[in-house]
């Protein structure tokens, strides 16, 4: 396989991967809109469950943004001739595809609050790792529960595995810019 057959694949499978990036950037600002706390301001064992940064608002809102995220990659995919299918399969498979990813990355971050509240961490209190990872974690595990030849296919097949490796190396940066961003135009209260 030659060098750039192998970057391709690296840069597709970050593309394909985007409908995961973008939902909780844009939970931040459906949460404006429905400020419903998800876990309703109650509490297990003494703390919060998920704190006030969680709200129905920009859960559902995040998600769907997602698979609008998602179907304009298809189109965009079809459109240039990059995929016959979109990326994704046939379209009720990608429809499917897309709500995994923009809802998986979403519980991912869910799950992340969760173990921060046991831990005792408020929030916006920096926790390594499980801040950059745990949406691409809920992301990769929720829509490999659902579509796991997919997410095979295109991250641990063979070179596939280089836009799994992509991902989880910019990952880190990526997370780190749209935290400064988000801070710098008054969305976040801490730019991290």
């Amino acid at each position: 396989m030659e060098v750039f057959d192998v970057i391709g694949i690296m840069f597709f499978g970050f593309w394909l991967f985007v409908p995961a990036m973008l939902p909780n950037t844009a939970a931040v600002f459906f949460g404006k809109i429905s400020k419903t706390k998800m876990d309703f301001g109650r509490t297990w064992k003494g703390k919060r469950i998920f704190g006030d940064g969680k709200s129905w608002g920009g859960f559902i809102g995040g998600g769907l943004f997602g698979v609008v995220v998602g179907l304009g990659i298809i189109g965009i995919n079809t459109a240039l001739g990059w995929a016959e299918d979109g990326g994704y399969g046939p379209f009720w498979s990608n429809v499917g595809l897309l709500f995994c990813l923009g809802f998986g990355s979403l519980l991912g971050d869910l799950t992340g609050a969760f173990i921060k509240r046991r831990l005792g961490m408020e929030r916006g209190q920096k926790a390594p790792i499980l801040d950059q990872y745990d949406f691409v974690a809920g992301a990769f595990l929720i829509t490999a529960l659902f579509y796991p030849d997919w997410v095979i296919a295109n991250y641990i097949d063979g070179w596939h595995i280089s836009a799994l490796i992509l991902i989880l190396v910019t990952m880190f940066a990526i997370h780190r810019v749209t935290n400064i961003i988000g801070y710098k135009l008054g969305l976040k209260k801490e730019p991290w």
